[in-house]
């Protein structure tokens, strides 16, 4: 078996009916492939020729229908309208035989036809989500089609595309900016879905994905990330001096019961102070930095200086949501820091496990968005490189 990346694009519709999280918890939960890109694409006219076109070239082969049916479909649904962007999800897996395994989670274009197969499973993608139904009185003639997302069948027929999807990357900011249905009033905010969620194969990132569509709130940017010790130090920063103050003071006076209680005799007061200063503000670094651990897969003290920068160990999801009251809206959603504390039905209270493994982040201000967009580099995404390193690889073998 050969060592392939292909791709997988969640289409317009699929994503302003919420349909992302489930989409991508049959992706991640039934394959062994890893998902080492995501981005929210707002394709111009010119991708979206180069893309109809190449499906012409490529699926037309075998099935000339189909081709110009989803040809047809890329020119009338993903190109913009009236000055708004549409928005699709790109996202690239890794792996052995990734375009045969993608295509069979997939399924297949007529698989889910409702007219010619009354049988259907809901066993694929779109066994689920697509629909291609025929008019009753004239067979073959098509009356209404979503395929809900589109996958190349074999990587002949993903290289062309892929290239295209790197070129669009290159060229365009990774956040896309004027969607249809946004407003004046719109705000941003940034959520992270934690390594955790991340250690095997799992439906956990998509169904938390769902949970926060319930906002109605629009993904405008992503990306698959791998937080460097530096960025983490830097995006976590303000925790130390809070960890500091909650949990320096109560450690100290735990260490002074303990003191008393092994030894027999009361400690003066003043003494307090310095157990706090020593002990308490020991253990409260530890734990900030368990935290730098959790998110970039090391401790600071284990990281050479010229490593500090290098990218990290795990990996998470990185989303930008757009919307009214969009920061307020998926904290809400995602509930208090503490899961045990949280309410039911929010993300960290049906994920979470404690404090620090709580299953994701999302921005507390506006002022916070910003940056912590900054250090996160949402500017940046490695979609184009990753195609590109394995473009050149494979060329060469």
């Amino acid at each position: 078996m050969a060592m392939e990346i292909s791709y997988v694009l969640i289409t317009p519709y699929s994503l302003k009916k919420s349909r992302t999280g489930g989409i991508l918890a049959r992706l991640l939960s039934r394959t062994d492939l890893d998902l080492i890109g995501a981005r929210i694409f707002g394709f111009d006219h010119r991708l979206a020729r180069g893309y109809a076109d190449s499906l012409l070239r490529t699926v037309g082969n075998a099935k000339p229908d189909r081709a110009q049916l989803l040809a047809d479909y890329v020119m009338e649904n993903f190109v913009e309208k009236d000055g708004k962007k549409e928005r699709a999800l790109f996202l690239l897996f890794k792996g052995e035989d990734a375009c045969a395994k993608l295509s069979a989670i997939v399924g297949d274009l007529d698989s889910h036809n409702s007219s010619s197969n009354p049988f259907l499973t809901g066993e694929t993608i779109r066994d689920t989500y697509s629909d291609l139904v025929e008019d009753k009185n004239q067979p073959g003639a098509i009356r209404y089609f979503e395929p809900a997302v589109l996958t190349p069948p074999n990587l002949d027929c993903a290289l062309e595309k892929l290239r295209l999807f790197a070129d669009f990357a290159d060229r365009t900011p990774n956040i896309v900016e004027n969607v249809v249905g946004v407003r004046n009033t719109d705000e941003r905010t940034l959520v992270i879905i934690k390594p955790d969620n991340w250690r095997h194969p799992s439906s956990r990132p998509g169904n938390i994905i769902d949970m926060l569509s319930r906002t109605g709130l629009r993904i405008v940017g992503c990306k698959i990330y791998r937080m460097s010790v530096a960025e983490a130090l830097e995006f976590y920063g303000p925790v130390q001096a809070a960890l500091r103050s909650k949990l320096a003071p109560k450690i100290g006076e735990k260490a002074r019961a303990a003191l008393e209680k092994e030894f027999d005799f009361r400690m003066a007061d003043g003494v307090v102070d310095g157990l706090t200063e020593i002990v308490g503000t020991s253990f409260a670094d530890d734990q900030f930095y368990r935290i730098i651990e959790f998110m970039s897969g090391r401790r600071p003290a284990d990281c050479p200086p010229g490593e500090l920068n290098e990218p990290g160990l795990v990996k998470c999801l990185v989303l930008i949501y757009e919307g009214e009251n969009a920061i307020a809206k998926i904290r809400t959603v995602l509930g208090p820091t503490d899961p045990t504390k949280a309410p039911g039905g929010t993300v960290r209270r049906d994920f979470g496990s404690d404090v620090m493994v709580n299953t994701a982040h999302a921005s507390d201000s506006s002022e916070s968005v910003v940056r912590e967009m900054r250090v996160i580099k949402i500017t940046e995404n490695s979609v184009s490189h990753h195609i590109n390193g394995f473009l050149k690889e494979y060329s060469s073998r």
